[in-house]
């Protein structure tokens, strides 16, 4: 396999122009990301992901933000619409084995849906725990409000991936849930104490630091530094993500293009890199935005190359669960929410 950059890259459209697929060939991004313009019915999805891991010669991870609620990229008619995270910790909350069941099914069948498309990642779970008052980009996303819930559906959501031969991504790393703002559109500020995001914030990710990937936020916590967000601070990066949650996997920026972070996209790129992001992501497939953003990111080497090996690796044998029965299962649970 030719070595690979460090970025994850989205693409325009249902099928790659001759323009992405010479840029993606001669620029070897390590995997890829879908969005809603990029789906339009199934043997497109399959043709797109074909084409994707064709320009790179080798079976890429492809990704994809398949939460269920608003977040849920492939809808339908193509695929069944899926409840909140809100929903399922809804369950949760009346009855925690059915919670935890709930998440576990709603991943499997996550997992039943994507691979049929070649698509072997999905971001989730969303283990941000949001605090009264904060911005509605997160709001019903998540599980609960405390981060015991949230630490035990995200394990159930991610172990519900596993099972189905997926990957999960954990995020926002190490916390999206009190913001203020909607980082999409500026950056949020939190300025509670560190021992307050102890206490509330990271205890999902520590309890979940063994898995293969994390994404972080575009979110300056100033009890940590007052001067970067998360996704481009070094103090963030190695002293809380890296120590004191003590994730060791391969840990994603969130999108690039996204407005909380400053600096031309060229910029963005090289901060998430120098503030120790493994992998940058960019998702919105603009090919003047990607030039920047591969003109400032650098081949997977060290640690990083390390990190994205095991992930390579890491994919997991798929559980013999039969997908008629555990859909009539979860359907059931939600016919009368």
């Amino acid at each position: 396999m030719t070595e690979s950059k460090a970025m994850i890259l989205g693409c325009s459209g249902l099928k790659l122009t001759d323009e992405e697929k010479a840029f993606y060939k001669a620029e070897r991004p390590w995997g890829f990301i879908l969005f809603g313009r990029n789906i339009s019915e199934a043997q497109q999805i399959r043709d797109l992901v074909a084409e994707l891991r064709e320009c790179v010669g080798w079976h890429a991870p492809v990704l994809i933000d398949q939460e269920g609620g608003r977040v849920q990229r492939i809808r339908p008619p193509i695929l069944q619409h899926y409840p909140p995270g809100q929903a399922l910790g809804d369950l949760y909350r009346r009855d925690r084995a059915l919670g935890l069941r709930a998440a576990w099914l709603m991943s499997r069948l996550h997992a039943f849906d994507l691979q049929r498309f070649g698509i072997n990642v999905d971001c989730l779970p969303v283990l941000d725990v949001p605090v009264e008052g904060s911005s509605n980009v997160i709001g019903n996303r998540a599980y609960g409000g405390d981060p015991v819930t949230v630490t035990e559906m995200g394990r159930a959501a991610a172990e519900g991936l596993k099972a189905g031969g997926l990957l999960p991504v954990m995020k926002h790393m190490p916390g999206h849930g009190r913001g203020f703002a909607d980082s999409h559109l500026e950056l949020p500020v939190v300025t509670v104490s560190r021992e307050e995001l102890e206490a509330h914030d990271f205890p999902p990710f520590v309890a979940m630091k063994d898995e293969l990937m994390a994404m972080t936020c575009h979110v300056v916590f100033t009890a940590i530094d007052p001067d970067n967000p998360a996704t481009t601070s070094r103090k963030v990066i190695d002293d809380v993500i890296r120590t004191e949650i003590s994730f060791k996997g391969l840990l994603l920026s969130d999108d690039t293009s996204m407005n909380a972070l400053a600096g031309t996209i060229g910029e963005r790129a090289a901060n998430i890199i120098a503030g120790g992001c493994d992998i940058v992501l960019h998702c919105n497939g603009h090919m003047d935005e990607m030039r920047e953003v591969v003109a400032n990111v650098p081949p997977l080497a060290g640690l990083a190359r390390e990190r994205a090996q095991l992930v390579e690796e890491g994919f997991p044998t798929t559980d013999a669960t039969d997908e008629a029965t555990i859909r009539a299962e979860f359907d059931a649970m939600f016919a009368t929410a």
